[in-house]
């Protein structure tokens, strides 16, 4: 049976290397915060009880995490004494026992699997566990002192003698302690150094000295990756983007050329899709399966069904809605509209606040105009419907069923399904005026080149 969990997030880092008016831990990887990501671990691993860890005067910080998962507790490190230091400001919640999940909001990259595998080293009877990783170059890196199965300690590269440094198993930083032990193994912890900090490290010491099991089990060294500056950052989303990528693909999404898509962490994508290069898909975007998005697309909170066409260069803007086999193709702008079961805006053309029918085409250059400088308003084109090129379509205005409406017009009122509607100023010839015009042109260069 699981035992109750409670994961500590620590999130009150400055962040000042980000050189940002954010607080760091809301910078977004994959369109969503490094919180938010690590709060979506943390609900995978089956864990709902959290206690998050915010710098003062970070309402902000903790309007996020009470979003991402209500009802967690928010609480504040007033002064800044470490590791340790912060997980006793949850101290509140720490006391009813529960096994202790120690994780960072700037460590984004953790996956729920990795957090299981320290809730079961507890279960297994582990006061301590903690992840760690393999380095190539351990440089820098607080190193795992492990005899047999037992974590002893846990020492820094400054104070790790050059048996200690030769070890290449790293720690993680991410911690677990059984609800039996863990309050009082955080409340041994000292401040005994040159910081005069309470290091978290020590509880694994700590634990070992006073006969209780400390353990270390494995990460990949990419989970624990931490990002302090816009480069780390950088590199956390790289490998955000590789997971993401791999998982669509492994589901039967084709893209021609990987690493030129970027995805959202919620980007939802069915199997028989192929996605071109360099698309963005921002929040909140389905694609059904069979659809095809050409190269150099953006989408954003936009769904597109089953069979349709997207691109290249089409923008799909919050509200877009294409139904199946729906064609929106080069240079053409959807945002809050629907455009119903093969209908199709084939190129140049913005159709926004809108409801494009079944089967209607829209020729090139084609705008609703639904804004006048205050208030948006809709247009409704009816299913069938032709448009003609380069006409606009001032809002509010309906387009009956299989009406037709001819190139260059700028429609007003409505039009009734069955009709044509023209307007656009009455073509005029006079017959010779071309040749009389060059005449008078030419006299007059001449007249002026004597005089």
């Amino acid at each position: 049976m699981s035992r109750p969990t409670l994961a500590v997030i620590l999130a009150a880092g400055e962040g000042t290397r980000m050189k940002s008016s954010l607080p760091k831990v809301l910078h977004a990887i994959a369109g969503r915060s490094m919180l938010a990501h690590v709060l979506a671990s943390v609900k995978q691993a089956g864990i709902t009880d959290a206690a998050v860890v915010v710098g003062p005067g970070r309402e902000d910080v903790a309007k996020v995490a009470q979003k991402e998962l209500p009802g967690c507790a928010v609480f504040t490190q007033v002064e800044r004494k470490g590791t340790g230091h912060a997980v006793l400001a949850a101290k509140e919640a720490l006391a009813d026992g529960k096994d202790i999940i120690v994780l960072y909001a700037d460590t984004p990259l953790v996956r729920p699997q990795s957090i299981e595998t320290l809730k079961a080293a507890l279960a297994d009877g582990a006061s301590v566990a903690v992840l760690g990783f393999h380095a190539a170059d351990p440089t820098g890196y607080g190193r795992l002192i492990v005899e047999g199965d037992a974590l002893t300690s846990i020492v820094e590269e400054k104070d790790a003698t050059p048996e200690q440094k030769a070890v290449g198993f790293c720690n993680g930083g991410l911690m677990a302690l059984s609800g039996e032990h863990g309050l009082a193994l955080l409340e041994a912890i000292g401040n005994d150094n040159a910081k005069g900090e309470y290091y978290l490290t020590d509880a694994a010491e700590i634990a070992h000295r006073q006969g209780f099991r400390a353990v270390a089990r494995p990460i990949a060294e990419e989970e624990v990756q931490g990002v302090n500056d816009r480069l780390q950052l950088a590199a956390a989303e790289a490998v955000m983007q590789s997971r993401l990528r791999a998982t669509a693909m492994r589901e039967g999404v084709t893209m021609t050329a990987p690493e030129t898509v970027f995805l959202s962490h919620d980007t939802r994508i069915g199997n028989d899709v192929v996605i071109e290069p360099n698309c963005w898909f921002g929040p909140g975007v389905t694609i059904e399966s069979g659809a095809v998005i050409h190269a150099f697309s953006h989408l954003e909170g936009a769904h597109v069904g089953s069979g349709a066409s997207v691109g290249p260069f089409a923008r799909l803007r919050p509200g877009a809605d294409l139904a199946e086999a729906v064609k929106v193709g080069n240079f053409v702008e959807v945002k809050a509209a629907s455009v119903e079961k093969g209908a199709k805006i084939s190129h140049l053309s913005y159709i926004g606040d809108a409801r494009v029918g079944a089967e209607a085409n829209i020729g090139a250059g084609t705008i609703t105009c639904n804004y006048d400088g205050y208030l948006k308003h809709r247009t409704d084109i009816g299913a069938g419907v032709f448009v003609g090129s380069n006409s606009a379509l001032v809002a509010p205005v309906t387009i009956g069923d299989n009406a037709n409406i001819g190139a260059g017009s700028v429609i007003t009122r409505d039009v009734p399904a069955d009709a044509l509607a023209v307007a656009r100023g009455r073509q005029v010839g006079i017959d010779g005026w071309a040749k009389a015009y060059r005449a008078k042109k030419k006299a007059e260069r001449e007249a002026k080149a004597k005089g």
